[in-house]
């Protein structure tokens, strides 16, 4: 039997729920931030001796520039550039899943690195964040045509609204900035988005189909 009180004590419950979801998201994604403007700031001090960890396209160190470029800045300008979208996307994405943003992060993170590294411009060196940032962009936008939740939907939208022009990033263009991180990175949050809107699917039909059994027995 259920009490109206007990349907006010769920909701009282999920309310509190979401709120920590929300602090834990910005504390978060503000922590991170604030380690890549340490991570500068040490750099800035041993004259910029860490940029050199960058990935450097088609040379014998890819791993540790593909692990290592996105927590890497060409200088101050660079970072602060990359901040804000990062406090943004980054809580968007945290709030909607902190499990499944990982997994999205780790997808676009590498796809970025190693799309970087075979395609990117000889003798150069690539750090930076921006590529991990059109993935995230890209991959808040589109999984709601993957998972098919309302909320994903708007979200996207709103999101398209603020930053799609940001996108016209993955195109050849301005010197010294790396187009081919920005459209590797949207490939990774395309992909993404297919691979957890695929199981977020089959995570809600195999519910779906517990729920039934358990109501027929």
């Amino acid at each position: 039997m259920t009490f109206p009180g007990n349907d006010d004590a769920r909701t009282g419950t999920r309310s509190r729920s979401a709120g920590r979801a929300v602090v834990r998201s910005m504390i978060a994604i503000g922590v991170f931030v604030a380690g890549l403007w340490l991570l500068e700031g040490i750099d800035t001090a041993m004259g910029n001796a860490l940029d050199q960890w960058g990935i450097h396209p088609r040379g014998p160190e890819a791993v540790r520039g593909v692990a290592l470029a996105p927590l890497l800045h060409g200088g101050w300008g660079h970072l602060a550039a990359n901040s804000v979208p990062a406090l943004i996307l980054g809580f968007v994405g945290l709030v909607a899943g902190v499990w499944r943003f990982a997994f999205a992060t780790a997808v676009i993170w590498l796809v970025s690195g190693v799309g970087v590294w075979f395609t990117g411009g000889t003798g150069t060196v690539v750090v930076g964040l921006s590529g991990v940032l059109f993935g995230w962009m890209t991959y808040l936008a589109v999984r709601g045509l993957f998972t098919r939740k309302p909320l994903d939907l708007t979200v996207g939208l709103a999101l398209m609204l603020l930053y799609g022009g940001m996108l016209w990033g993955v195109l050849p263009g301005q010197p010294g900035v790396s187009w081919q991180a920005h459209l590797w990175g949207a490939v990774g949050g395309i992909l993404a988005a297919v691979l957890l809107g695929r199981r977020s699917r089959t995570g809600g039909a195999a519910r779906d189909s517990r729920q039934v059994g358990a109501i027929a027995s």
